[in-house]
């Protein structure tokens, strides 16, 4: 899985450079597929029932599953990107959200959001521990987002329609991760579990609508939405993050979780 998680992360290394002006988020789509059957991997979403693509590519109001076209990219769109990979048989899922033409041409409410999901993934993922209550995830990015708000001046949607969940032998496996705070019972982690927690959150409303194409989530209000996703691996000795470079050390610890990678 950690092979797996290193050829995501290249691979969406690759579409965040390539992400300019110009360029249409179908040319994406084959720059990350390119990249991944070179490496002797194959894209996970392909083999989701329906859909054919290596990426999902959501623009501005899109939150989700937004389908790689003919659509061109302009500067200061919102661009998140979900990138899954299957290496000897084993899932890595991630996911990125940034300003096409960089930081310099977006919206400071725009670079706010996508800093303040990036931050409630970090958190969620620094929740994980063995024994501890799966639920834990959702509370602290719930927690996160909050307080990222209270800082901006404004009140984010957290959207709860589309969760994290667990990975393995199959990109989608249960239990499922929420990204908000659920009461009553929950999962218990358990020793080498491994999930994806991806938090989508908006400058608005909460509520989300699927658009005819039967894939591409929108919010209802038209508001945009940004999107980051990181496959973790936990174990008694700490965390590992699958899908990060550098596992997650600096981000984990800043949170006050063990990072553990395998030796």
């Amino acid at each position: 899985m950690r092979a797996a998680g290193l050829v995501v992360a290249r691979a969406l290394d690759l579409v965040v450079a390539s992400a300019r002006p110009g360029m249409t988020t179908g040319a994406l789509d084959a720059l990350a597929e390119e990249l991944i059957r070179s490496e002797d991997a194959r894209p996970s979403f392909p083999e989701v029932p329906g859909y054919r693509h290596t990426l999902c590519t959501s623009v501005n109001d899109e939150v989700v599953h937004g389908i790689p076209g003919a659509r061109v990219l302009v500067e200061g769109d919102l661009l998140s990107v979900d990138c899954g990979a299957i290496y000897q048989g084993w899932h890595g899922d991630a996911a990125v959200s940034v300003i096409v033409g960089g930081a310099g041409a977006g919206r400071p409410e725009d670079l706010e959001l996508i800093a303040a999901t990036e931050d409630s993934l970090w958190a969620g993922a620094a929740a994980l521990a063995v024994g501890a209550p799966l639920h834990d995830v959702g509370a602290a990015v719930e927690d996160s987002i909050h307080a990222s708000g209270e800082r901006a001046g404004r009140v984010y949607g957290i959207v709860e329609d589309y969760v994290g969940h667990a990975i393995g032998r199959e990109m989608h496996l249960d239990p499922q991760i929420p990204n908000y705070r659920v009461h009553g019972s929950s999962p218990t982690v358990r020793d080498t579990f491994t999930g994806a927690i991806e938090p989508m959150v908006t400058l608005g409303t909460d509520q989300t609508r699927v658009l005819a194409d039967g894939w591409t989530v929108v919010t209802v209000d038209g508001t945009r939405a940004a999107h980051w996703e990181h496959t973790v691996l936990v174990r008694e000795e700490g965390l590992w993050v699958l899908t990060a470079h550098d596992g997650g050390q600096a981000r984990l610890q800043a949170h006050g979780a063990r990072f553990a990678p395998l030796t």
